[in-house]
């Protein structure tokens, strides 16, 4: 894992990234040959022109493939067609703004064209080729982390299956070092438990390990070797907790194995003045920008909503924001208006009969929520964070959900990390995924993760991932 501002990024998708934007580089080199080849002015074009116009498709294309989805990840289990079906998406509509920006300003007459033609053959052709080949290959053969796993208990299992189920080729299990309560069977072949006269030192050595992870909840007691884990971290070999892996492999930080202390000696938390007024910026130019864009979609919306039912157009619901004071959260009406007509707050359904034709629409389309740009100019709201919850709901899951105000340390989002990880839900069960995501975005809030998010939002709502 790369940790870039905080945010862990995968080695497999930095990968996908560098080789995408050196396939849309290489694709205008070609594309400036065959036409020197054909027509025997690529000449022409002169060195300089054809670097930056190559920079400039390596920058656009890999741009555009990042809007739709492709370098995803842990959201959605993409195939590699899959993946490969959005990348040919993004390129399409990254190539009529590339040749706008990157050809057509920089090349004259008639060759702009011909040269977009050609680049735009090569980058399929190229797309189909490093995809389809050289990534699988290079996932195949990617140096493994060689894992060992201290405990046999159910984190322990968790941790093994994890590992497994998200397919990380990267990762591989090379055994159980006994620690804690045991649940693994050590008659069980497909187990490799080694003894606890074994030191954890000679598996290092003998198996290669490079990766250490300590799956105990509870550490204390003598349950975990920690001389024999001082010894491995000297020698340079990563140990880290459950609270650390699920961190830096998965983007959330799991409540049922965390402790305070995590959170207290950890890194991040970026809340200074800088941060503050970076993110306040940040959020009153992306707000406003994005208001201007979709006022005609707003006004459409607004009269659709009158068209087909008698109430309000904009409904207000008081929610719960930072540092835990209320506000009125603003939305499209998108329910019937005696959707809760005793007074009791419900978890909205999926397929709830409550909803309107209108609204089932804007709902997937999100854009129900674009009212709330007006709360993020305010002040009230930001672009990325959390998402704010009902007074109500909020009393119920501080009771059941562990560290659950943390949430309420930054201002609530019109989208968040939880959005674009986690698909919809309204359960407890589903607010505490949520939640888990919420407390990584908090920990490792940075104004890269928030563009990060509004780059993923805008895949969820062209897929409509996630959506009721």
């Amino acid at each position: 894992m790369l940790r870039v501002f905080q945010h862990h990024i995968s080695l497999a998708t930095l990968a996908e990234l560098i080789a995408d934007s050196l396939t849309s580089f290489l694709a205008i080199m070609l594309g400036v040959l065959t036409l020197a080849h054909f027509y025997g002015d690529g000449d022409a074009l002169g060195v300089s022109t054809v670097l930056r116009s190559g920079l400039g498709f390596a920058l656009l294309i890999p741009l555009h493939c990042g809007l739709v989805g492709v370098y995803r990840e842990g959201a959605t289990r993409q195939t590699a067609r899959a993946k490969l079906g959005r990348a040919v998406l993004g390129c399409l509509i990254g190539a009529p703004i590339a040749y706008h920006l990157a050809v057509k300003t920089l090349v004259d007459g008639t060759q702009a064209p011909q040269l977009m033609g050609f680049a735009i053959a090569y980058l399929m052709v190229g797309l189909v080729l490093v995809r389809g080949l050289l990534l699988t290959a290079w996932h195949g053969s990617l140096v493994q982390q060689r894992v060992l796993i201290v405990g046999t208990g159910n984190e322990a299992h968790a941790v093994a299956a994890d590992l497994k189920s998200r397919r990380r080729s990267s990762h591989a299990v090379v055994g159980f070092y006994p620690a804690g309560h045991s649940v693994l069977p050590g008659d069980d072949k497909r187990f490799n438990i080694f003894s606890r006269d074994t030191a954890i030192d000679d598996i290092v050595n003998k198996h290669d390990v490079n990766q250490i992870i300590v799956a105990v909840k509870e550490q204390r007691g003598g349950n975990v070797p920690m001389d024999q884990l001082l010894q491995a971290r000297i020698q340079g070999i990563p140990v880290m907790d459950l609270a650390t892996f699920y961190e830096q492999t998965t983007g959330e930080v799991p409540v049922d194995s965390l402790k305070a202390s995590f959170l207290v000696y950890g890194r991040g938390f970026a809340q200074d003045r800088t941060r503050a007024l970076v993110k306040r910026v940040f959020d009153v130019v992306t707000s406003g920008l994005l208001l201007t864009l979709a006022s005609p979609i707003m006004l459409i919306t607004a009269i659709a909503i009158k068209l087909e039912s008698a109430g309000p157009v904009i409904y207000r619901q008081e929610r719960v924001g930072l540092a835990g004071k209320g506000f009125m959260c603003l939305k499209f009406r998108s329910m019937c208006t005696d959707a809760e007509k005793d007074g009791v707050a419900v978890w909205a359904k999926k397929n709830d009969s409550r909803v309107t034709r209108v609204g089932r629409f804007i709902r997937k389309t999100r854009i129900d929520e674009l009212p709330q740009l007006l709360s993020v100019l305010k002040g009230e709201m930001s672009m990325v964070g959390p998402r704010p919850e009902r007074p109500s709901f909020v009393a119920q899951l501080r009771d059941q959900i562990p560290f659950y105000d943390v949430r309420h340390s930054v201002k609530p989002g019109v989208t968040g990390w939880a959005q674009v990880r986690y698909a919809y839900g309204a359960s407890v069960e589903d607010a505490l995924h949520k939640h888990q995501y919420d407390l990584y975005y908090v920990k490792n809030n940075s104004l890269f993760l928030d563009l990060l998010v509004l780059f993923e939002t805008v895949s969820v709502v062209l897929f409509r991932e996630g959506a009721q």
